[in-house]
């Protein structure tokens, strides 16, 4: 499996807070059946600051690291990125650590706020097409309001970006209504990408292993579609190194 979305890079964002924890997380994706992970860390402006250059910093130190220990897992580094108005500038700067690649477009890793659908988010993400970049919209199944008015799903992905759900929605990890609403997506087949969107070893685990049992019992072409195939494709045009 590829799992597309993680923070395990240590003492950058609100993931791995020690390198042990983080040689800790790459061993259970190994032991989850992961090959490769993408290391995406937060860039949130005023939260967490970072920038295309100090995540390269941090990720080559790490993969060092993983070498060393001789955990056989590849690795490659992007980013979560908060809708703001900063995304345009920054790609405009070329600034934005991208996925990958899919359909010849650039995959950004988009984050909205827990709580609500941005307003505008819809235009942002028509520039962004415009430009190249297809927006990767990550755990929509624990956004509140998406939650509490699911219809407004189907006009989200209508504007033409890409889902990834989280691997521990499937589980219960997040509740029994996000199970419920995952579980909807799940079966009119709504996302693209499952990832697992790991911060640590106990309370946000490395869930891909049992997410993917739970998957392929429903279809398994999807299972593998959403857990090898797209992340795979994706992973294959990541040119941040």
């Amino acid at each position: 499996m590829i799992d597309l979305h993680s923070h395990i890079l240590p003492g950058i964002d609100d993931g791995a807070r020690s390198l042990d924890v983080a040689l800790g997380m790459a061993n259970q994706a190994v032991e989850c059946g992961i090959t490769h992970i993408v290391c995406t860390p937060h860039i949130h402006k005023g939260y967490f600051d970072n920038s295309l250059s100090s995540i390269r910093l941090s990720f080559k130190q790490f993969e060092q690291e993983v070498q060393e220990a001789h955990i056989p897992l590849t690795l490659s580094f992007a980013a979560e990125v908060r809708v703001g108005e900063q995304i345009p500038i920054w790609a405009r700067q070329g600034e934005l650590p991208f996925l990958g690649t899919y359909n010849n477009m650039n995959v950004l890793l988009l984050e909205m706020p827990h709580s609500h659908v941005p307003q505008g988010i819809d235009v942002l993400v028509k520039w962004l097409l415009q430009q190249d970049i297809i927006p990767l919209i990550a755990h929509p199944e624990r956004n509140r309001e998406l939650l509490s008015e699911p219809h407004k799903f189907e006009w989200l992905k209508k504007t033409g970006c890409m889902f990834q759900l989280t691997a521990g929605a499937l589980i219960g990890r997040f509740g029994d209504k996000v199970e419920k609403f995952a579980t909807f997506l799940m079966r009119e087949k709504a996302f693209n990408v499952v990832a697992s969107d790991t911060h640590d070893l106990t309370r946000r685990p490395n869930d891909m292993a049992e997410a993917f049992s739970i998957v392929e019992k429903f279809d398994s072409s999807f299972a593998l579609s959403t857990f090898k195939h797209v992340p795979q494709t994706i992973v294959n045009g990541n040119n941040n190194q």
